[in-house]
């Protein structure tokens, strides 16, 4: 994948919309790509993970696996295609998380990948690049958590 792709890739990525240029060359500069065949399951519900995933070409499924007592079972919770993210966002803030859900390439997958301590170090040695990345963040939730309340009005 050519320097150039990868910089569209990553100012069309919703975390990192409406950067500056010199911003974006930054981001990209901590990039690596990563492919998965159909079927990888790139992160399982419960895995402490430290990096966060730009799809750059192909489709991932979020499933949450559940246990209500007597209602127990496998939520689809959304589907990511080209410029989605997914991962840990928490290594941005310094804290350890784990997944609440499994990740798994619906079809092959090609993926930058990012170490969340290597972005938080970025991020505050420029705090106006920190604060946008962290809006763009609180945006991405907030969608991600109605998705995640439709999901679960199905069960």
């Amino acid at each position: 994948m050519e320097q150039t792709e990868i910089e569209r890739i990553v100012a069309g990525c919703e975390l990192f919309r409406d950067l500056e240029q010199a911003d974006i060359e930054r981001i990209v500069r901590l990039c690596k790509l990563e492919s998965f065949e159909g079927g990888t399951e790139v992160i399982q519900q419960g895995d402490f993970v430290k990096h966060m995933y730009i799809i750059a070409d192909g489709r991932v499924m979020l499933e949450r696996s559940t246990n209500l007592g007597n209602r127990q079972g496998v939520m689809p919770v959304d589907v990511l295609g080209k410029g989605r993210v997914f991962g840990c966002w928490s290594t941005l803030l310094d804290e350890p998380h784990i997944l609440m859900c499994t990740v798994t390439c619906q079809k092959p997958t090609k993926t930058l990948v990012i170490e969340g301590s290597e972005l938080r170090k970025v991020m505050l040695s420029d705090k106006e690049l920190g604060f946008k990345i962290l809006q763009n963040l609180c945006l991405y939730l907030r969608k991600r958590l109605h998705v995640l309340y439709g999901a679960m009005e199905k069960i």
